[in-house]
């Protein structure tokens, strides 16, 4: 490892990691909406198929309804909100990394990239709770038959209007519980991984091929999903419910979905979310390596 290779700067952490969310939207967004079609969908009545059987059937059903445009339905909510959520996630990990950093040059251990993971979590939630309850209102309104959100400002403004900012804010609890854990993942596993990539290639992180970046970037998608899977079908289901619906919040959700489907309805939309997320993390995590070296060689101070 170069001299150097340790050191944090969560501003240049900030501007690269807004550019890596872009990239992962932009390439992710048309599985993240089956996962939600997936998880939100109706129980079928006694004796008939379920709205959508799996993967490939509700991509059918989405494009031969509403256009390959339908794939793309809500994208706008995370595009608007992707840029600051993101560089507040890679903000709060390179603040997290610098606190537990007690010379700049210092390398963190597994533990220690996880706690910055996790801080990088609480960080985005004031962003992403509201944008993630406009987004999936967005991405299943088409299988209601009504249209009742012109798009995500209209969808914010007719919350904001019958619940307030708590129904704006409505399952940001849920979205704790998901991305705490599962941020803490995402980083640790990926700076774990390209690091392990750089010791057996005897090169530095600045040094490493687009290939090696793209695969780290995959796979560390594919081991934060493990992790987030369940809270997030939870999430889905509590914040594209009718108010008054779940009582006891969460609880409610995890009571109905083990009565109604078993453990394994808290793994709906699994398969498109495993899809998405070696490509969508890859594009992310390789914006965001192209983006810091870019950067570096601009302000290398």
């Amino acid at each position: 490892m170069s001299e150097g290779e340790n050191k944090v700067s969560p501003t240049k952490n900030f501007f690269a990691g807004g550019f890596g969310g872009m990239c992962l939207v932009a390439s992710g967004h048309p599985l993240d909406t089956i996962k939600v079609r997936l998880q939100t969908q109706p129980k079928p009545e006694a004796g008939k198929l379920p709205q959508y059987t799996g993967l490939y059937d509700c991509a059918k059903k989405t494009v031969i309804n509403e256009g390959f445009l339908g794939l793309y339905k809500g994208m706008a909510a995370p595009i608007v909100g992707v840029t600051p959520m993101y560089a507040v996630c890679f903000l709060g990990f390179g603040i997290g990394k610098k606190l537990q950093q007690k010379h700049e040059d210092d390398a963190l251990s597994t533990l220690q990239l996880f706690n910055a993971g996790c801080l990088a979590g609480v960080a985005t939630t004031v962003i992403m709770a509201p944008g993630e309850r406009i987004k999936c209102l967005l991405q299943i309104q088409a299988d209601s038959g009504t249209k009742k959100y012109a798009g995500p400002w209209d969808c914010a403004k007719q919350l904001y209007k019958t619940g307030g900012i708590a129904s704006v804010y409505k399952g940001t609890g849920a979205t704790l519980m998901r991305d705490v854990p599962a941020s803490g993942v995402y980083f640790a596993v990926y700076e774990t991984l390209l690091h392990m990539a750089g010791e057996y290639q005897g090169k530095a992180r600045k040094e490493l091929n687009p290939g090696i970046v793209l695969t780290c970037g995959g796979l560390t998608g594919i081991a934060n999903w493990c992790v987030a899977i369940v809270p997030d079908t939870l999430k889905s289901r509590y914040q594209t419910a009718p108010e008054g619906t779940y009582k006891n919040g969460i609880r409610s959700v995890f009571a109905e979905i083990m009565r109604e489907s078993g453990p394994k309805g808290l793994f709906k939309g699994l398969t498109p979310v495993l899809v998405r997320a070696f490509p969508a993390n890859a594009a992310c995590f390789f914006g965001y390596e192209m983006s810091m070296r870019f950067l570096n060689f601009v302000f290398p101070n």
